[in-house]
């Protein structure tokens, strides 16, 4: 990681890029916020040895039914959860070295610097959830936008507020494959021509995102269309935390890929891919959604 300050310039950048474009076909804000889908039980085979090491071997796994939502959590539903309970998350806090707080922010690399792994996250003082790109940035008007900037600990808080608990990595994986049915891919083939089905990086990472799925940063919730369970944006747009910890290590198994995965360096916008993820770190390129072992409570009916 590098540990940088980003000019306000960058910041109102990156804040115009959520958004940015919005005339793919995709449908944006039509799928409603905190509702639920039943996944049924059954069996599938978690992991890759197509790809990257961690992913593999394949093995045969059977799940219990479980209930998720649709979409991952949004700003206005974590807005909610704030204005409830006074929650701080740890972005907002001051960190244990003294450093002020923030958190990571994605800044695209220019062209003809010298490219070095990781060189485009900074850490930026006052990035948070209300301000995913720093002190520049907004969520007004994004609050159908997945909420970011979330570390694992304000997730279980989420969660726990609600009735709730993150997926393991298993029931995330079995969500996100939908019995098997979904591709590597991030496209499927329409009259010939790729059509983009999740939001992902177009381009040559980190450097030049063309925006042909509609969006250079985060979409809305639900802009891409469900897969075979009917679950939106579980491949790009946003990590997602699961509740699964990193072998050997103190950080957490996220899954899904986000926005900036893209072929030539992060092929993981695909349900087996995963990542190893510092706790106590969030980014404005992960989320989270919930599940819930029981059915989720009905509406109150109006007399």
């Amino acid at each position: 990681m590098v540990v940088a300050t980003v000019a306000i310039g960058a910041w109102f950048f990156l804040g115009q890029l959520n958004g940015a474009g919005v005339t793919s076909a995709a449908a944006c804000g039509d799928t409603p916020a905190n509702t639920f889908v039943f996944v049924p039980g059954g069996g599938f085979q978690m992991g890759s040895n197509d790809y990257y090491p961690d992913e593999a071997p394949i093995r045969d796994v059977v799940m219990e039914g479980f209930w998720i939502r649709r979409t991952e959590i949004t700003n206005a539903e974590f807005r909610a959860f704030v204005a409830a309970t006074g929650y701080v998350t740890v972005a907002e806090r001051a960190p244990p070295e003294g450093v002020a707080p923030g958190s990571a922010v994605f800044v695209p690399a220019q062209r003809g610097e010298p490219i070095r792994p990781m060189s485009w996250w900074h850490w930026v003082p006052g990035a948070d959830w209300r301000h995913p790109e720093g002190p520049g940035s907004s969520i007004d008007g994004r609050d159908g936008y997945p909420v970011t900037q979330i570390a694992y600990e304000d997730a279980l808080a989420f969660a726990e507020w609600a009735g709730e608990t993150l997926p393991n990595e298993a029931q995330w994986e079995y969500a996100a494959s939908a019995g098997g049915t979904v591709s590597d891919s991030p496209y499927r083939i329409e009259d010939g021509a790729p059509h983009p089905i999740a939001n992902t990086w177009q381009g040559l990472f980190p450097v030049l995102n063309t925006g042909e799925d509609g969006f250079l940063g985060t979409s809305p919730a639900g802009c891409f269309e469900a897969n075979a369970f009917e679950l939106h944006d579980m491949i790009g747009n946003v990590w997602e935390w699961t509740a699964t910890p990193a072998t050997g290590t103190a950080r957490g198994v996220i899954k899904g890929g986000s926005y900036l995965c893209a072929p030539n360096y992060c092929m993981r916008y695909r349900p087996a891919a995963r990542e190893a993820q510092e706790t106590g770190l969030g980014t404005n390129h992960i989320g989270f959604r919930t599940i819930r072992t029981a059915p989720p409570p009905q509406p109150a009916q109006s007399q």
